[in-house]
């Protein structure tokens, strides 16, 4: 039979470990809500899924890319500041590029919260959740969708190889990443397979407690 000392000594190790994995629990949560936080995606939606729409997306792509329209950004409230004054210049831009092809489509440009599955670029995925974004919408915007991180600037216009072309790929900066990125947001983003459950529990704790919120200011509003 255990002596009673060594069953409070098992029940004391064991208090530790799951009081020490919820604390990291919580700050990779914690983390994953900066990293959201701390970004500004493109979206760039195609009029339709033709070839022709698609190569369009590409080359409103690579036309805005090499803008550098948010080179002068150094945090996230300044590339903001900067789309949000930079509208009429990013549509005349992405306008141009269709009106240099033959294509009549409108283009419209706006600053929205996003809600993005997890999307892998190069060799980062950055993981599912809700994101500011500068979205794209060209024609319809029924096709699929082209991302990238413009704040901070992980995307490079990639060398064409013709005129006529048009890039198929840009280049993804490394030297970007490790400059923004501390190394525990580094590792969500380079191994997005080790955080993915915890991350779901996370999200999912948030969504019930948010939810717990909205239902107790109804209830006090209701009294």
């Amino acid at each position: 039979m255990r002596k009673p000392n060594g069953v409070i000594m098992a029940a004391g190790l064991i208090l530790t470990i799951l009081i020490s994995n919820m604390s990291s629990f919580i700050s990779d949560g914690r983390k994953l809500d900066d990293l959201r936080g701390s970004v500004l995606r493109l979206h760039i939606l195609a009029n339709s899924d033709s070839d022709r729409d698609q190569q369009l997306k590409l080359k409103v792509r690579d036309r805005l890319l090499e803008s550098g329209i948010f080179k002068s950004a150094e945090s996230l409230s300044e590339a903001e500041s900067i789309a949000e004054a930079s509208m009429d210049k990013i549509t005349d831009i992405a306008e141009g590029v269709l009106r240099e092809n033959g294509c009549a489509d409108k283009v419209t440009a706006e600053l929205a919260d996003v809600d993005f599955g997890d999307r892998t670029y190069g060799d980062i995925t950055m993981p599912s959740g809700r994101y500011r974004a500068l979205r794209i919408k060209i024609g319809s915007a029924e096709g699929h969708n082209w991302w990238c991180v413009m704040y901070p600037p992980l995307c490079l216009p990639a060398a064409c190889d013709t005129e006529a072309d048009g890039c198929t790929d840009v280049a993804e900066d490394k030297s970007a990443e490790d400059d923004y990125f501390d190394g525990r947001e580094l590792d969500m983003l380079r191994k997005p397979r080790k955080y993915k459950v915890r991350f779901a529990i996370w999200d999912k704790i948030k969504s019930v407690i948010s939810d717990d919120d909205v239902q107790n200011d109804k209830n006090a509003q209701a009294a």
